[in-house]
């Protein structure tokens, strides 16, 4: 199939993939799309908590028609066989595939490299770096644990124009509108676990769930950043003890100002997510304190936009580390 052709199916995969983000720890959130003849024959994506994998649900929805298919996946088929279920080489390799088309190569070194020389040796073409870079974001999460053995980390802060959080006394609801939390509240469904500092936790009492039809069940992990704990909440005492967090892969850092600067001064946060909303608010609260800057010049060349939307009167921008 020609380039533009491949981009496209590894495009539709890339949005398969999006349906387990967040959901699918340890491992990654994987899309698969089987073609045959230009028509799609199968469909898969990694299911929550891992398993079963995109290529095994793609290939049961394709059948007997695999034979001869293209297989677009957004990862290097793994090569390990495991407890939980066969290696997805092996399915690709006996359903008779003759084409894999992948974004990328898997770092687990189960796996790296060795799902495609399996393929290759069995007669089956490969086809790398198809969409690698919206593929590695796609798994940010899975790369990030395996390369600094802690979660990918986005920071989420809703300010003023002027950069405030709350006003004097405190009082902070709304500064965004209800577009812009509704944005939130999606965010927060493509996390496994959420994070709060005690001064939140007092102030707001936070539920910290999902509140939109049809993804309720999506509600992620409630922590708390406190030296003490509290009955209900996953209590860490540091933001570096985020590395020991089983089946987190992606979290979400809600705030307030103090801990937003302890995990921006711990040099942690991954991704930016700011909403500002177009109000004054003067003397109030900062989104944040003391974030560790030791001069002015150390603050440049740390961040890249990379997306930027109205919603509703709102702005969201996001960064990611340059």
């Amino acid at each position: 199939m020609g380039h533009l052709t491949d981009h496209r199916w590894m495009g539709a995969a890339l949005a398969l993939a999006g349906r387990g983000i967040g959901r699918t720890a340890p491992n990654p959130n994987v899309g698969c799309i089987l073609v045959r003849d230009g028509r799609v024959i199968g469909r898969g994506w990694t299911q929550p908590g891992g398993r079963p994998h995109a290529e095994a649900m793609a290939l049961a929805e394709a059948g007997e028609s695999a034979c001869g298919a293209t297989a677009y996946v957004t990862l290097e088929p793994c090569a390990h066989v495991s407890t939980r279920g066969p290696a997805c080489t092996d399915l690709l390799i006996a359903a008779g595939v003759a084409h894999i088309v992948a974004a990328m190569g898997d770092p687990d070194p189960r796996t790296n490299g060795q799902g495609f020389d399996r393929a290759r040796a069995a007669g089956i073409a490969v086809t790398t770096g198809i969409c690698e870079s919206e593929a590695r974001a796609m798994i940010a999460g899975f790369l990030t644990r395996r390369a600094k053995e802690r979660p990918f980390v986005t920071l989420k802060l809703a300010t003023s124009l002027d950069g405030r959080i709350a006003r004097p006394d405190g009082t902070s609801r709304w500064i965004t509108g209800p577009q812009a939390r509704a944005h939130t509240h999606l965010e927060r469904s493509r996390h496994e676990a959420i994070l709060v500092g005690r001064g939140t936790l007092q102030a707001d009492s936070p539920r910290l769930d999902v509140r939109l039809p049809g993804l309720e069940t999506r509600s992620p992990r409630r922590i708390l950043l406190s030296r003490t704990s509290e009955p209900g909440w996953e209590t860490i005492s540091s933001p570096h003890a985020i590395t020991h967090l089983a089946g987190v892969d992606r979290l979400m850092v809600e705030g307030g100002a103090q801990t937003a600067s302890a995990f921006l001064a711990a040099d942690l946060v991954d991704r930016l997510l700011l909403y500002r909303a177009p109000i004054l608010i003067g003397e109030g609260r900062a989104a944040l304190g003391d974030i560790g800057l030791a001069a002015l010049a150390d603050a440049h060349g740390r961040w890249r936009l990379r997306d930027s939307r109205m919603l509703g009167i709102d702005r969201m921008e996001v960064y990611e580390r340059a």
